[in-house]
Order: C-alpha cells, then structure tokens, then sequence
C-alpha cells in the first residue's frame, strides 16, 4: 500500500477505536484500569510508528502508550500476538533465541496482535488501557469500520 494511502488507514483505524472506548468505559474492570488513559501504537513493515494517546492524565497515557509500543513492536519482531509469543516460546514450541528478545522482556499480556488488511499489508498493533481482550477487540473492531467504508 502506497505510504501517504497508509498513512490514511492507519489514522483512520485510531479513530474508530477511539469511538469504541466509551462502550468499554461502561464496565467498571475496564474503566479501573486506565480511567480512559489508554493508547494505541501501530507499526508498519517499514518499522513507521503511528500512535495516539487518550484521556486527560498525561502521564498515566503515557505508561499506556509505553506498553502499546512495547506490544507493537513484540509484534513487528515476532509476527505473534503478545500472549501468543510467550506461551510459545515457554513451551519450547519456538526457537525463542532467534527472535533477540530475553525473557525480562517479554509483555506477557494480551493486547498486541498482527493485522493484515484487505490488500494483504500487516501492521503490529499494540494497544493498553482497558484488559488484554478488550485491547484487542477493540482494534480489531475498529478495522473492521475502517475496511467496510
């Protein structure tokens, strides 16, 4: 996908998610978490990253923000949803080495995940602020908006 055309599909899958974040505001175990201080980060093949943070705590945004491009960029190393990568690699199913990232620093949590769009381009997403599966639906929801426009 052409860059500048990317670049407008990525912005735009930020937007929809954002959208979606009140619905999930309304469940008090994801409104404790983050009070809506949340953050998406998406990287492309090229290793761009885009990224948004939410909500009115800047700093408690920016912890999210931290651990969404910790998510993300599990992602672009691996091409494994966070979660994914380590019970993989914990059960000896991978060759953990050849990916460069040591255990210390595994995420461990849901909430990263590869997405390929309709034209087959795949961006690392990492997204925090709500629980793990929640993270992901909601971007994988908001791609969903974005790919039937």
């Amino acid at each position: 996908m052409e860059n500048t055309a990317l670049a407008h599909m990525v912005r735009r899958i930020i937007e929809e998610a954002e959208k979606f974040m009140p619905e999930y505001m309304q469940n008090e175990e994801d409104k404790r978490i983050a009070n809506g201080n949340c953050a998406i980060c998406i990287i492309d093949s090229e290793g761009v990253i885009y990224g948004r943070m939410f909500g009115t705590n800047k700093v408690r945004a920016r912890e999210s923000f931290k651990v969404a491009w910790t998510k993300a960029s599990q992602v672009h190393i691996t091409g494994l949803k966070t979660g994914e990568f380590e019970k993989r690699a914990f059960n000896n199913e991978i060759d953990e080495e050849s990916f460069g990232i040591e255990r210390p620093d595994y995420i461990g949590w849901e909430g990263g995940q590869p997405l390929r769009l309709a034209d087959g381009t795949i961006l690392s997403v990492g997204f925090s602020g709500f629980r793990g599966v929640v993270d992901l639906e909601i971007v994988v929801r908001a791609l969903a908006v974005v790919e039937k426009s």
